[in-house]
C-alpha cells in the first residue's frame, strides 16, 4: 500500500521537527516512535515522550491511500539523512512492514499498532491566549533559560515562569544560585497567568521558532500549555507547584556600579576561567575605585590575573563568584556595555542591561 511519493525534503523537514523530543531509550517502546498519519494529500507526524507533544505536517499534494502507523523516529530519520539531497522517496505499508524505497536503495522498517500510541489529551478550551512574533517569544525566553535548574530535587525549578499579567509577558528562570528575569511588553491585555514550563520544553521551542515576524498563539490551561506556530503545535504538560517570589530575590538601592565593557570582561573572564578546575569554578574580584582586578587559582597553585580600569568612585569590594554564571550571561547578551550593581562582598550581584529596565540576571557570591 503506497502512502506517500515526494521529495526527500518534504519529508525530512517535519520529521527532524518532532523528533527532537524523542528520547532513545524508554520503559515504553512505542514511544521511541512517531505517530504517521496520511489523510488526502497532507501526512502529519506526530511524537511524545507522555509529557509533551509536537505534531506538524507535509503538504505533498500527491495520491497514496490513507493510513496511520508508528515506526522508529531515528531510523528513519537517519535514512532520509544519509539518501542523496535531491532524490524522490516513496513510502508504502506493506504486511505490518513501512518499507522506504529510493532509487536501487529500500530499507523495511518495523512498526507498532497506531492505536497503542499514547497521544497527550488535551482540553475542550484553553482559557486564555497570547499572540506574539516568534521573534520576539524566542529572544524572551533566551534571556533567561540558561539559568533554569537541571534536576532540581526542587521540582519547580527545571522549567522556567512565563508570567501574562496585563499587556506585559515576564519570563523568570534560577537554579537557586543565580536568577534571569526578562519581560515585554504588549498591544493586547491579558488576564493574569503564572506558568511554569518544563526546561525541555523551552529548549524545544528554542530549537524549533524562528527569528521571523510570523505568529506564535500561546494557549494556556490549568495544566496545559500550547504553542501553534507554523505547522507546529506543541503541548507542554506544566510543572506543578510554586515558584519562588522572584522580585525579592532582585536587589534594590545598590550604591557600588559601574558600566563595563561587555566584550573586555567576558575576555577577562575567559582568561581567568583556564585556571580554575572542573570541581572549583570560583574567581576572585576586587574592586577598587578605578579598576576591577579579576583572579583565579588552583590546586597546582597556579594563578591567572585581570585588571579591567573603569569609571568607578564606590567602596572596595572583594567578591568571588563562579566565573561560569557569569560567562552565560554575558554569552547570551548582545550590549556593547552592561551594567553591574553590588551592596558588599556577602550580597548578591546584579547585572542590567544600562537605560532598560526589562532584564535583569542576579548572581549570588561564593566563598573563595
Amino acid at each position: 500500500m503506497q502512502l506517500v511519493k515526494t521529495g526527500r525534503d518534504n519529508l525530512l523537514r517535519p520529521l527532524q521537527t518532532v523528533s527532537g523530543i524523542v528520547e532513545r531509550r524508554h520503559t515504553l517502546p512505542i514511544l521511541a516512535n512517531i505517530l504517521i498519519r496520511k489523510e488526502g494529500d497532507a501526512v502529519s507526524f506526530l511524537s511524545t515522550d507522555t509529557e509533551i507533544q509536537i505534531v506538524t505536517h507535509a503538504d505533498i499534494g500527491a495520491p497514496g491511500e490513507d493510513a496511520t502507523t508508528t515506526v522508529a523516529a531515528r531510523k528513519l530519520l537517519d535514512i532520509l539523512r544519509a539518501l542523496p539531497d535531491s532524490s524522490d522517496i516513496v513510502i508504502s505499508l506493506n504486511d505490518k512492514r513501512l518499507v522506504v524505497s529510493s532509487g536501487k536503495s529500500r530499507f523495511s522498517l518495523q512498526t507498532l499498532p497506531a492505536d497503542d500510541f499514547p497521544t497527550v489529551s488535551q482540553p475542550i478550551e484553553y482559557e486564555t491566549s497570547v499572540t506574539l512574533p516568534q521573534k520576539a517569544l524566542k529572544n524572551l525566553l533566551g534571556m533567561v533559560y540558561f539559568a533554569m535548574a537541571q534536576q532540581d530535587i526542587r521540582y519547580y525549578l527545571n522549567g522556567l515562569l512565563l508570567q501574562v499579567d496585563g499587556n506585559t509577558i515576564k519570563a523568570v528562570a534560577t537554579d537557586g544560585h543565580r536568577l534571569a528575569f526578562c519581560q515585554m511588553a504588549t498591544d493586547q491585555t491579558f488576564p493574569k497567568n503564572d506558568v511554569i514550563i518544563p526546561r525541555k520544553t523551552i529548549l524545544e521551542l528554542q530549537r524549533l521558532l524562528e527569528d521571523s515576524e510570523d505568529p506564535v498563539r500561546i494557549d494556556f490551561s490549568g495544566a496545559q500549555v500550547r504553542f501553534v506556530f507554523g505547522d507546529v503545535e506543541l503541548i507542554s504538560k506544566l510543572v506543578e507547584g510554586k515558584f519562588p517570589d522572584y522580585t525579592r530575590v532582585i536587589p534594590k538601592g545598590y550604591k557600588n556600579r559601574f558600566t563595563v565593557s561587555r566584550e573586555q570582561l567576558q575576555k577577562a573572564l575567559q582568561r581567568a576561567a583556564i585556571m580554575t578546575s572542573d570541581k572549583f569554578k570560583g574567581i576572585r574580584c576586587i574592586l577598587a575605585p578605578g579598576s576591577i582586578k579579576i583572579s583565579s587559582t588552583n590546586a597546582d597553585q597556579e594563578e591567572a590575573v585581570e585588571e579591567i580600569e573603569l569609571d568607578y568612585t564606590g567602596d572596595n569590594i572583594d567578591i568571588g563568584f563562579n566565573v561560569t554564571y557569569l560567562l552565560d550571561v554575558l554569552g547570551n547578551l548582545k550590549n556593547d556595555e552592561i551594567g553591574i550593581e553590588l551592596g558588599d562582598a556577602n550580597s548578591s550581584a546584579l547585572v542590567s542591561i544600562p537605560d532598560n529596565t526589562d532584564f535583569k540576571y542576579v548572581v549570588m557570591p561564593m566563598r573563595i
